[in-house]
C-alpha cells in the first residue's frame, strides 16, 4: 500500500510529537500520549511518524534514551544511574536495548576510552555518536 504524500500540516504535527520525545525522553511516554500531541489517532500517528522519520515513535524514543545514556556513560555515570536517568524502568531491558542499538553492553561501552568524542565540538560529537539500529 502506497501512502499519500504528507502535508505540511501533518509534518508540523509530527514535529510537535518528535519535539516532545526529544524534550521529555526521560518521562513515561507512550504512543497514545505522543499521538495526542500530534493530534492523530495512535495507529495513524505511528504510520505517519514511520513514513516521515524512518522508524516507529517507540524506536525513536528508545534511540533518544540510549543516545543520552551513552553521553552519561562517557561521563563515568554508573550503568544503573544512567538507566534511571533516561527513564528506563528495568535494568535488564535497558541493557538489552542498549546492546541492540549500540552493539555492545552498557558496561563495556562505559569502560572503554572516549577521548575522541570529548575532543570534538559538541555538535559534531552528537552527530557521530548518535546510535543507529543494526537490523
Amino acid at each position: 500500500m502506497v501512502s499519500a504524500p504528507q502535508t505540511t500540516q501533518t509534518l508540523a504535527h509530527l514535529r510537535r510529537a518528535r519535539d516532545l520525545i526529544d524534550r521529555d525522553y526521560a518521562q513515561p511516554l507512550d504512543v497514545p500520549t505522543m499521538a495526542t500531541k500530534a493530534l492523530m489517532s495512535p495507529a495513524h500517528f505511528s504510520r505517519e511518524f514511520k513514513a516521515a522519520y524512518g522508524e516507529t515513535p517507540y524506536a525513536y524514543l528508545m534511540t533518544r534514551r540510549i543516545e543520552r545514556a551513552m553521553a552519561l556513560l562517557r561521563e563515568g555515570v554508573s550503568v544503573t544511574d544512567a538507566c534511571t536517568a533516561v527513564g528506563a524502568t528495568s535494568l535488564g531491558s535497558f541493557s538489552s536495548t542498549f546492546s541492540e542499538i549500540v552493539g555492545e553492553t552498557p558496561s563495556s561501552y562505559r569502560s572503554r576510552p572516549h577521548n575522541a568524542a570529548e575532543a570534538m565540538p559538541l555538535c559534531v560529537a552528537k552527530i557521530l555518536t548518535r546510535p543507529t539500529r543494526y537490523v
